[in-house]
């Protein structure tokens, strides 16, 4: 494998133009057909490319999801990613300029797919495998909380020895993460007495002022120096200006570093007290994905990866994430997992969303060394 980089470098046309055609399948998460659309043309590429088995997995509602397959052993290298993205269809242009290429998915992540398949195909061409096989797992609905792949995610992880995610790297330099932090949702209803604000002012009891103080003391758990993050996003309430409010909501979003300091925050979250008198507060909600925690096994994999970056003449990082992804689901299960191996780029989510070009092949090199210093027990 020691020619791997110059190998992929001479591929880096083949890489593009897979890319573009990732990127023009457009796959709005909500939007079964067209995600059906572009896991069908990562399915082409995948045999194109590699001699591996391909499993497609019917989900009803959200899109297919595939399992691609490299290789034979009864323990697996798990490679997670996703092929859904978060724009609808037409809301941004496909463009390259000055060595970047733009479009929706470019970064989020449709560029860690084809570093995936180019990875893979590389093993393929030079005809390396071991007594490890590859598991390489697209969902399809990453996006909106991978409701219906949750379960598959986990199943494959459980089988596997580790897990290699190649969600967006951090910009500018492409680091890799090693932690995510947990997120957790929660609604906070209030109920209250409605009465006219004019004819009776200490009549009733007003759900907007009693969301008002909860959202002063919500705002107190935030403790940024150590990672907590708590942001009330979305309010409702009340029916007319004249009328103490007998309902008002909020919408919360929780980011914490560790699963026990998530705990004890959510506790504090789910147990209110309301101030005002005749008030009844309710909250739903909890965890959506515990942290990827940076644990040494994680920190084992990032070494393996900056000494083939090292070998390669580049540097390569780590570093923490604020958001989450599929990668949590895996740690969570105690299974050490890597993230954010995808190529250098920039604009997750942002109309500026790209990839540059010309780190593809190192990307993709990167991935396929380890994996082939992998593959053997």
């Amino acid at each position: 494998m020691t020619d791997i980089l110059p190998y992929l470098l001479e591929r880096a046309k083949d890489m593009e133009n897979s890319l573009i055609q990732l990127i023009k399948a457009e796959s709005p998460s909500t939007d079964k057909r067209l995600v059906d659309e572009c896991g069908q043309v990562l399915a082409s590429e995948y045999s194109r490319l590699v001699n591996g088995q391909i499993e497609r997995i019917n989900q009803l509602e959200t899109g297919d999801c595939y399992r691609f397959t490299y290789g034979e052993g009864t323990e697996q290298i798990l490679i997670l990613g996703h092929f859904d993205t978060v724009w609808a269809q037409g809301a941004l242009p496909i463009e390259k300029r000055a060595g970047k290429l733009y479009g929706p998915g470019a970064f989020d992540m449709k560029g860690g797919l084809v570093v995936t398949l180019f990875a893979i195909h590389a093993l393929f061409a030079n005809q390396v495998k071991g007594n490890r096989k590859i598991v390489f797992l697209a969902t399809s609905d990453e996006e909106i909380g991978s409701r219906t792949s949750r379960a598959l995610i986990e199943t494959e992880a459980r089988k596997s020895v580790c897990v290699l995610v190649p969600e967006s790297s951090l910009p500018p330099n492409g680091d890799i993460k090693t932690a995510r932090k947990g997120i957790a949702d929660f609604t906070i209803t209030v109920q209250g007495i409605p009465a006219h604000a004019g004819h009776d002012p200490k009549a009733g009891a007003n759900a907007i002022e009693e969301l008002a103080l909860q959202i002063v003391d919500l705002r107190a758990l935030n403790d940024h120096a150590n990672g907590i993050s708590l942001n009330v996003g979305r309010i409702t309430g009340g029916t007319r200006v004249n009328v103490k409010a007998e309902f008002a909501q909020a919408e919360v979003d929780l980011r914490f570093m560790t699963k026990k300091q998530g705990e004890q925050i959510i506790k504090q979250i789910m147990h209110r007290t309301p101030y005002i008198a005749g008030t009844k507060i309710t909250v739903t909600g909890g965890v959506n994905r515990y942290p990827l925690e940076r644990t040494e096994q994680g920190v084992q994999l990032f070494w393996q990866f900056q000494k083939i970056a090292q070998k390669h003449g580049y540097s390569l990082q780590e570093g923490l994430s604020g958001g989450g992804s599929d990668g949590n689901f895996t740690a969570a299960l105690g299974i050490p997992t890597i993230d954010g191996l995808g190529p250098v780029g920039d604009g997750a989510h942002a109309r500026n969303e790209h990839v540059e070009l010309a780190n593809l092949p190192y990307r993709a090199a990167l991935i396929a060394e380890f994996l082939a210093q992998n593959l053997h027990t």
